[in-house]
């Protein structure tokens, strides 16, 4: 099963949820979701994500200087970014029980 589109629908959460467990710069956003499992996510896709989640208010960043290169900019999640998590954590949860049960069904002909 090709997971991209899957991938699409819950980049916003799977962010939210890696700044909600601890800061960070766009790379290291994108290496620990990958760590995690979403091994196909894209660095502009993540750049992109985090950058609507800051602007539509959810996030909040600072940057931090770099004796090794550029300064990094971190982002962090806010009480706003709290309520879209657990907001979407709840969804989730109930979209992934609904497929589960009709995954689980076995069909009789």
């Amino acid at each position: 099963m090709d997971t991209t589109q899957l991938l699409k629908g819950v980049l916003d959460v799977a962010v939210l949820a890696v700044v909600a467990h601890e800061d960070g710069y766009g790379y290291d956003v994108v290496r620990r979701l990958r760590a995690a499992g979403l091994e196909e996510v894209g660095d502009a896709s993540v750049y992109g994500t985090l950058r609507r989640l800051y602007s539509s208010g959810a996030l909040t960043s600072y940057v931090v200087p770099s004796d090794e290169g550029p300064h990094r900019k971190y982002y962090g999640i806010n009480a706003q970014g709290r309520s879209m998590l657990d907001a979407q954590r709840k969804d989730w949860q109930g979209f992934a029980g609904t497929m589960s049960g009709l995954l689980e069904t076995e069909v009789v002909r």
